[in-house]
């Protein structure tokens, strides 16, 4: 059986959306559903609840409030199967159903993606496993756009750098493989980072033991897998943890600051209705009338934002700088086509503006909603505590000596700054300069504790563990040419050599990845570029005659390994290929021209900003192949600050 052909996301939601809806068809009549709430978000980006209720499903809960009532006698539990808390809570739940009803109940639990020996075993010993029936649903990666694919596992950066739980690494391994099953083996697993590594060999396993027979869930087919892909050329995998610069340093693109002031979740953002006006449906007179103009302050307002909105799309990735005059220009426009009904003279042309008026004014209420936004983004960024802290990153990130930065940061500390953004700085100093020298690393914990609270002792901890927050030992100090150790990345070394610092950019026609954070090319980004475009690094770091015979088509690492051996972690390139009679049936089949697809895979996530700088790449090289953004989760600096902060008070 030969691979998929072509490369489609819609294909991954579709199939999603069609497992959930079989298995709630399974279950007959009217049924309550109960969610966890981690997985509401997820779910809702591929099936509305309107379907959901086509298929029976009357009313829904989350698992979290624990207040499902037994007003129909068919109950859903849809859940993650790898927390033991969850099923400790299904098993009080149906307890207490049981216990409070009349009704002899049915109770489903679909697992997500999979079934566990410890949630069985959890059941089985609060007595309830014979009471329920068991499936599977097996959702890995989501689409949140034709080109991003996330596992949208919310704790993975704390599971995989605090906790050192490796469950994210596992389900990003079983995503993957199930990718290689329909469009066939990766050609090339090039990676930097000792987690993207452990991603590497334990995808490498799972291929053997599917050929072997031995991992039945996944041994569906006559296992394609053993053929290699004639769509997919490389799949690259970054390690979160080589590169913590572009998640510490502010977002500068406007989805980014987005993310950074509301915060965006499964293509959602909750927006105060002062900013972008109340929702259509509660214009009408009667809730105009009902509701004083005071009682709509606070109220919140759920924005898609995602690429059905014409509008956000030609926004999100463009610099906050130039969202103003984009606004304005698309303001003129709709502008001049109303304008334009007056100039119509015959019925043909009047039916055709009205046929164009739904367009025009759907165009007019995205136009709304993001000025509203980008006015409201404009007091955020023009305030003191912004710019200071915007300076002080990017002098840290320019490699400015970071000891004449530490009295701005002090004096944030001074104003009862956010917490998280003087972590974000200090991390920042830390993982730019190697650390941070140790009486002057002192000296900010106990400003820290003063100022915020003594539980913030477990806080700093955290962030030592999670290899953010660390002591400038002498043993550690950095060479030029070389990671201290093998473990910490030496970016003076790489700000020369891959040309992270970019003085001149132009951030209304960028010709560079270093427009998204206004003169720092992210480094993760970067090494990417060192796979797929070889030629443009070489040709912007030594001048443009220094290729000596290396071309895009080069493999891996090839002409940049003196330069990722200055990146912390291992760094591998591995190539599969299928059994000689598949290899000969794909050429014969599918032949071995046409576009290739890129999968570019962040393990412990990846910000807005960085899919951005992708998206440049992407449209750079769109004649010759297309990327396909993958990732654990969507994060930002705050994100990653919230997994180490430690939310209890001190008594």
């Amino acid at each position: 059986m030969a691979p998929h052909p072509g490369f489609d996301t819609d294909q991954i939601r579709e199939k999603a959306r069609k497992d959930l809806l079989n298995l709630l068809e399974g279950v007959r009549g009217k049924k309550n559903l109960v969610i966890e709430n981690a997985l509401a978000g997820p779910i809702g980006v591929f099936v509305k609840f309107s379907i959901l209720q086509e298929y029976g499903v009357d009313r829904v809960f989350l698992l979290e409030n624990g207040n499902v009532d037994s007003s129909q006698r068919n109950v859903v539990f849809l859940v993650r199967g790898e927390k033991a808390s969850h099923a400790q809570a299904i098993a009080d739940q149906i307890k207490r159903i049981q216990r409070d009803s009349q009704v002899d109940h049915e109770f489903s639990i679909f697992w997500v993606p999979r079934r566990t020996l410890v949630c069985d075993k959890i059941l089985e010993d609060q007595g309830v496993l014979g009471d329920v029936s068991i499936a599977e649903f097996a959702l890995y990666f989501i689409p949140l756009e034709r080109d991003v694919l996330s596992l949208e596992l919310e704790e993975s950066c704390g599971d995989l750098l605090l906790r050192k739980d490796p469950t994210a690494t596992f389900l990003a391994a079983r995503a993957l493989m199930l990718m290689q099953q329909k469009h066939g083996l990766f050609p090339n697993i090039i990676g930097k980072g000792d987690g993207a590594r452990q991603l590497a060999d334990l995808l490498l396993r799972m291929r053997k033991e599917v050929a072997a027979g031995e991992e039945s869930s996944l041994n569906r087919s006559s296992i394609p897998g053993l053929m290699s892909s004639a769509t997919i050329e490389n799949l690259i995998i970054i390690d979160r943890g080589v590169d913590f610069i572009p998640v510490l340093l502010t977002q500068l693109t406007y989805e980014g600051l987005i993310d950074e002031l509301v915060g965006i979740q499964n293509n959602q953002a909750d927006v105060d209705t002062a900013v972008v006006g109340p929702a259509p449906s509660s214009q009408g007179p009667s809730s105009r009338t009902s509701a004083p103009a005071q009682s709509q302050q606070g109220l919140k307002r759920k924005i898609q934002l995602d690429s059905s909105d014409k509008l956000y799309e030609q926004l999100r990735d463009s610099n906050f700088a130039i969202v103003g005059s984009l606004l304005n220009k698309v303001a003129r426009r709709l502008e001049s086509d109303y304008e334009s009904r007056h100039g119509a003279k015959s019925t043909s042309e009047l039916r055709e503006f009205v046929n164009k008026l739904p367009g025009y004014q759907a165009e007019q209420q995205s136009l709304k909603i993001h000025t509203g936004l980008a006015e409201e983004i404009m007091k955020h960024t023009r305030s003191d505590i912004f710019s200071r802290v915007l300076e002080v990153q990017q002098n840290l990130a320019e490699g400015t000596d970071p000891s004449s930065q530490h009295d701005s940061i002090e004096e944030l500390i001074a104003r009862d700054a956010p917490l998280n953004i003087v972590l974000r700085l200090l991390c920042l100093e830390s993982c730019v300069a190697g650390g941070i020298r140790p009486k002057d690393l002192e000296n900010f914990k106990h400003l820290i504790l003063h100022a915020y609270g003594y539980q913030h002792l477990l806080t700093l901890d955290a962030l030592e563990k999670m290899q953010l927050l660390q002591s400038r030992a002498a043993s550690a100090i950095l060479m030029p040419g070389g990671a201290a150790g093998g473990s910490r990345t030496n970016y003076t070394y790489l700000r020369k050599v891959l040309r992270l610092i970019v003085d001149e950019v132009n951030e209304q026609n960028p010709n560079d990845i270093a427009y998204v954070y206004s003169g720092y090319a992210p480094l993760s980004v970067r090494l990417v570029q060192c796979v797929i475009q070889k030629q443009y690094l070489l040709s912007i770091t030594k001048g443009s005659n220094a290729s000596n015979g290396i071309s895009n088509a080069s493999p891996g690492w090839v002409g940049f390994e003196d330069v990722v051996k200055s990146v912390g972690g291992a760094t591998f390139n591995r190539k599969q290929s299928g059994e000689d009679k598949a290899v000969k049936a794909r050429q014969t089949l599918t032949g071995t021209g046409g576009r290739k697809t890129v999968v570019v895979f962040f393990l412990g996530g990846i910000t807005f900003t960085e899919i951005a700088a992708l998206r440049f790449i992407a449209k750079q090289e769109e004649p010759r192949r297309q990327i396909v953004i993958c990732t654990t989760s969507i994060i930002s600096g705050n994100r990653m600050m919230d997994a180490a902060v430690e939310k209890g008070r001190l008594q």
